[in-house]
């Protein structure tokens, strides 16, 4: 289990009722997830211009959405209900609902990947995308079936 948010956090989080829109929420919440957003003072202008809030509220807002954000990504939540259990039962459902969609996919988006490119013939090529966990697994069977292939060869 996660360790608690602190719950002054959400009460700044309560401004983001005043963005003009679903993606202008998300975009706000990406560029807060950046080292350094909490302390860009141009982040804070244009967010206090879009929100229409004080130039304080909205530096505090990207703290408590840079904070958010790096609890959830460095506590690996994953999945919708561990990330909307950290929001107080007083919170504005559509918000928390909204903040939980958006920063689950913030904490896929930061999950390292690996990208494979497979060359299958003169035209064919394959792109896959996995985990690396993913990666050392589907590594660790072709080096097993190489053995066994050597194998059957050697005889």
């Amino acid at each position: 289990m996660a360790a608690p948010v602190d719950e002054e956090l959400f009460v700044s989080l309560q401004l983001l009722l005043k963005a003009p829109s679903k993606e202008a929420l998300r975009d706000l919440c990406a560029q807060s997830y950046q080292q350094g957003a909490p302390q860009s003072s141009q982040l804070a202008l244009s967010t206090a211009g879009a929100l229409g809030i004080s130039l304080p509220e909205a530096q505090q807002l990207l703290k408590s959405l840079h904070s958010l954000a790096r609890h959830v990504v460095f506590h690996s939540l994953s999945r919708p209900e561990q990330i909307s259990r950290l929001f107080p039962a007083s919170f504005h459902g559509s918000l928390k609902n909204l903040l939980t969609k958006i920063l689950l996919e913030l904490s896929r988006m930061a999950v390292p990947t690996c990208l494979l490119h497979l060359q299958l013939g003169e035209e064919q090529q394959v792109v896959v995308e996995s985990s690396l966990e993913t990666l050392d697994t589907m590594l660790d069977g072709l080096g097993r079936l190489r053995q066994q292939l050597a194998l059957v060869a050697g005889k």
